[in-house]
């Protein structure tokens, strides 16, 4: 009688691990970055149509990189989870560490137990009325949640730009130093990332309702000079 294939638990998951961090390596990259004005999140996405950052829900925004369609599944069931819980209770009941908590839920109960990984990282942000307050929530492809401070880096090259953008970042970033150095950052050698190829979501600090709103065109090509 043949001996059945078998293949170790720790080979299967070492296996969809690497087979997910290719798929997300082969994407470009995002930022997001705390300042005194509210959370800048800047995007290398030449797309005109298909966005990278969303808003979730009043304070609250939603980055991801990796394979588009399964971050935008991700970000649709995050603004309905959002949705009901606001009707359901109160709205200021919905936050982003629930949020993280419910995604981090999907994409581990995916890696564990699908065939196929999901490819992505996506990035749970809410910006609060003191910066001490702001939230940055990255989330691995198998649900690992990080909590991260100032500033974080999803995609492609993010060991090599969190690197740089150590270097440089610090605390009480304006609006328009946040979206330039995102911009140089995420830019190659030979110079910043054309405005053509960026995408910009801010969380203001100052906003009453609603935080989000895109930085484009005008608006955009004055704050990168």
């Amino acid at each position: 009688m043949t001996a059945p294939f078998y293949v170790s638990p720790e080979q299967v998951m070492k296996d969809r691990a690497d087979y997910a961090r290719k798929g997300i390596a082969r994407g470009r990259s995002l930022v997001a970055l705390e300042g005194s004005e509210g959370i800048t999140i800047v995007a290398d996405n030449p797309s005109r149509t298909l966005y990278k950052i969303s808003e979730i829900y009043d304070r609250i925004a939603f980055a991801g990189v990796g394979k588009y369609n399964e971050f935008q599944m991700l970000k649709i069931a995050g603004v309905r989870h959002a949705d009901m819980k606001g009707f359901s209770y109160s709205r200021s009941d919905v936050n982003a560490r629930s949020l993280a908590n419910a995604y981090a839920q999907t994409l581990g109960q995916v890696f564990t137990h699908e065939m196929k990984p999901y490819e992505v990282e996506i990035l749970v942000a809410q910006v609060a009325d003191d910066p001490a307050d702001d939230e940055l929530f990255h989330l691995l492809y198998d649900g690992t949640v990080m909590d991260e401070e100032g500033f974080t880096v999803l995609g492609g090259r993010a060991e090599e730009i969190a690197t740089a953008l150590g270097e440089r970042f610090s605390e009480g970033l304006s609006l328009a130093e946040s979206a330039q150095l995102g911009a140089e950052i995420l830019g190659s050698d030979d110079g910043d990332l054309e405005i053509d190829a960026l995408e910009v979501g801010f969380l203001d600090r100052t906003a009453p309702g609603r935080a989000f709103r895109r930085i484009r065109d005008e608006e955009l090509g004055a704050l990168l000079g």
